[in-house]
């Protein structure tokens, strides 16, 4: 499953094809992809302009002039690719590459900009929704998401609070997306590595009984905004099946401390301990016993 920096990074790619763009004409070739396309779903893309395209947590939003906002979702193997006149374009880098089977090809817009944007998903967990943008908050997919991990109003007074008399663990509470919105397993395993704090430990001790925030969460808030934006400057992490829309592989997979780097030496100066893997909350969870408490 994507994480925030892949969407963030297929949003980049996307934005000059599409912002500012008018939708000259938009095709879905089969009827649904993990839930059923609206009824009107073409009808009200046709003839609109994108006047902004932006993300929240794990989805991109395409603001419309006529109001409304195209909510998509890359699920586990979508990616967009953009043709023009010289050739195309998937953004997104990522590990695993995506299809480049265009029987897979399901949406396609074709843009104003003189470009077509395809949409391509072969397991068809990826969804697309039209809402009306005065009806967002109330939309269902978005409205119990956490506060974005790199907006402003994310601090550690704000995850303490979120975190203050929990009983689960603090992995668990960082992949919570009521607690902070776009986190996955890859970028948690290497803010918890970062922050040298365990992903068994209780999520709860990030506050005072006050709720005030502890120097843990400081730690954890710093190491969540290091790893983000690192991984978006990168790229994306391109461990799954995801691309930048220029078609190329991610980087940033290189430059993980623990993730996936189970049996080798502990990347932590002065540490030598070794990073274990074990199974948490039906995930992968990697870590390095030694230096984590």
């Amino acid at each position: 499953m994507p994480e925030l920096p892949e969407v963030e990074t297929v949003r980049r790619g996307l934005q000059p094809a599409m912002e500012g763009s008018k939708i000259l004409k938009a095709e879905a070739r089969r009827k649904d992809l993990r839930f059923p396309f609206q009824k009107d779903f073409i009808a009200r893309l046709e003839g609109q302009t994108i006047t902004g395209l932006g993300r929240r947590a794990k989805y991109l939003m395409a603001d419309l002039n006529s109001g409304d906002v195209l909510l998509m979702h890359l699920g586990m193997s979508g990616s967009f690719r953009v043709l023009k006149q010289e050739g195309a374009a998937t953004p997104g880098q990522f590990h695993h590459p995506r299809s480049d089977d265009r029987a897979h090809d399901h949406v396609v817009f074709h843009m104003s900009s003189g470009a077509a944007v395809v949409f391509n998903d072969p397991r068809r967990f990826g969804y697309m929704k039209i809402i009306a943008r005065k009806a967002i908050e109330d939309e269902p997919l978005l409205k119990r998401l956490g506060p974005e991990p790199l907006g402003n109003e994310f601090d550690a007074t704000i995850l303490a609070r979120s975190c203050h008399n929990k009983k689960t663990s603090l992995k668990a509470a960082l992949l919570d997306q009521r607690v902070v919105a776009g986190l996955g397993n890859i970028y948690v395993c290497e803010v918890l590595f970062r922050s040298h704090l365990s992903p068994r430990r209780l999520a709860a001790t990030l506050a005072t009984k006050k709720a005030e925030p502890t120097d843990h969460a400081k730690r954890v808030v710093d190491a969540i905004h290091s790893v983000l934006n690192q991984a978006i400057k990168a790229g994306g992490s391109s461990i799954s099946d995801h691309r930048l829309t220029n078609g190329d592989l991610g980087y940033f997979q290189h430059s993980f401390q623990v993730y996936d780097r189970e049996g080798e030496t502990c990347r932590t100066s002065g540490c030598e301990g070794i990073v274990r893997r074990f199974t948490q909350n039906g995930r992968s969870t990697f870590w390095c016993p030694k230096c984590q408490k």
